[in-house]
């Protein structure tokens, strides 16, 4: 059994207190690595590491940063299926689906981050004819970047490849729960010649690692991605120190369907936004609102095709569905489908643990579970799941599924399915998230911006504003008259 490594100025190394705990394998229950059980002592040393290497590699050009950090893409690459593999096996989710999404979009976002900072473009203007005022964007210095369990390299990698690109120095932390990816990811930084203590990567708990990161003042801006509580706590901590800070946090999306759509296509797409990844998508959408007209015939074709998913072993080419990430995540989520039981719901579908025979027979596997007959406002349709549980909710008219749609505490995505173009473009508006797609789901353009409203989080994501957030803006007023 291989222990997971920290990695701190260019080299891996066992934590401080050389304590480790138990990484399980979701699909088999099985300890299969240790994870050392990082805290304020490694996240110092590693801050005082990068704080070492801010000026050099601030003051590096941005062709050079580039360079390196599309070596970083290229070897990644070449070690995919080794990459994939640790995945799957790390966070429960089928091979196929890290092979083919989560894996590549890491290698995505290197590249594209490695590209954005050599057209990143400030403002100049002309006052008065008298002087010329421009804009330096310079890097922050030390930043923490904490990311989460659902999709562990894809989103490590979003956060820590526009840090590194604008100049930064990075001490990130992956969940403690998937951690293998960042750790193999740390091997690839030694492999690239990346110069020692510009990238970081300290292991270990939320409470104790990334507290730490949190809270060190030499760290000057904290980026996650997790859950709204977490997110509050670690806005307790980093406010009043005046750190920039950018959350991405939880969701509750509505899936909006009226009865002019393409319906087979919308069917289609609705099973994949419901239950990729076990469900476990901040953007996946567990609230279906479907116009009454249509509500019987979606209700039947939908859990039909949802009863054919097949849950099974993630290493199997044939399995749609994998393990959940954690016994206590699985347990949450059963706890919700027995509170959605308790609250009157109607289990057309799933509602169960599955038992997957062989060597996932102690794997932690839930069946995709469909309920209907429950209020807009109860918890099942106000709290975050996040697993392989959605609702049914019919609706009559627009207004209805705006407020129905807005009506909870999250705002990060929507999904709204019409030929109206009137009514898609009324109802984009209106709708109370930070994303709305028309007639598809998940399609990214890796230059937007990616964020929340309400409690789904601060700030903003992906292409320039990602670059903005790991910049200070400086004026520079010169005088020519």
């Amino acid at each position: 059994m291989e222990n997971i490594k920290n990695y701190i100025d260019g080299i891996l190394t066992t934590p401080y207190n050389n304590n480790y705990f138990n990484n399980f394998d979701p699909s088999t229950g099985g300890v299969f690595t240790m994870i050392p059980d990082s805290g304020e002592e490694d996240v110092d040393l590693a801050v005082r590491s990068a704080e070492k290497a801010f000026p050099i590699w601030a003051a590096t050009t941005v062709e050079e940063r580039s360079e390196l950090m599309m070596k970083v893409a290229s070897m990644i690459r070449q070690r995919l299926e080794k990459f994939a593999h640790a995945e799957s096996m790390d966070n429960g989710k089928p091979l196929w689906l890290a092979r083919s999404v989560d894996i590549p979009r890491a290698i995505k976002n290197f590249e594209f981050f490695a590209n954005a900072i050599t057209q990143f473009s400030s403002e100049s203007h002309i006052t008065d004819s008298i002087a010329v005022n421009y804009t330096l964007r310079q890097p922050v210095g030390v930043v923490g970047a904490i990311s989460p369990w659902n999709l562990p390299l894809y989103l490590f990698t979003w956060k820590v490849a526009p840090a590194l690109a604008a100049g930064n120095c990075v001490i990130a932390k992956p969940s403690e729960v998937t951690p293998l990816t960042a750790y193999l990811l740390s091997e690839i930084f030694i492999d690239a010649g990346f110069p020692q203590g510009v990238f970081n990567v300290i292991h270990g708990h939320g409470h104790r690692a990334g507290k730490a990161i949190v809270s060190h003042p030499g760290i000057k801006a904290i980026t996650f991605t997790g859950g709204t509580k977490t997110g509050k706590d670690i806005a307790a901590i980093a406010a009043p120190m005046f750190k920039k800070l950018s959350l991405e946090l939880g969701g509750k999306n509505p899936t909006i369907i009226f009865a002019d759509c393409n319906y087979e296509e919308m069917l289609e797409t609705t099973v994949r936004s419901s239950f990729t990844n076990q469900g476990e998508i901040c953007l996946c959408g567990s609230r279906i609102l479907v116009e009454k007209s249509i509500y019987e015939k979606f209700r039947n074709d939908f859990v039909q095709k949802v009863k054919q998913l097949r849950v099974g072993d993630p290493l199997l080419e044939d399995s749609m569905i994998g393990a959940i990430v954690s016994k206590q995540h699985f347990d949450k989520i059963m706890y919700h489908i027995s509170l959605a039981m308790n609250e009157g719901g109607n289990i057309l579908c799933g509602g169960k643990a599955v038992n997957v025979p062989g060597r996932c027979s102690d794997g932690w596997f839930i069946a995709p579970t469909v309920i209907e007959n429950l209020p807009s406002s109860c918890r099942t349709n106000q709290e975050e799941i996040f697993g392989p549980v959605v609702t049914l909710i019919p609706f009559e008219t627009e207004d209805e599924a705006i407020e129905i749609a807005n009506g909870t505490e999250y705002g990060l995505a929507s999904i709204l399915w019409t030929e109206n173009l009137t009514r898609a473009h009324n109802m984009a508006a209106l709708l109370r998230s930070g994303i709305v797609w028309i007639n598809c789901w998940m399609l990214r353009d890796l230059r937007t911006p990616f964020g929340g409203v309400k409690n789904s989080g601060v700030g903003r994501e992906g292409g320039l504003e990602a670059l903005r957030f790991f910049t200070e803006p400086k004026n520079v007023c010169v005088k020519i008259k």
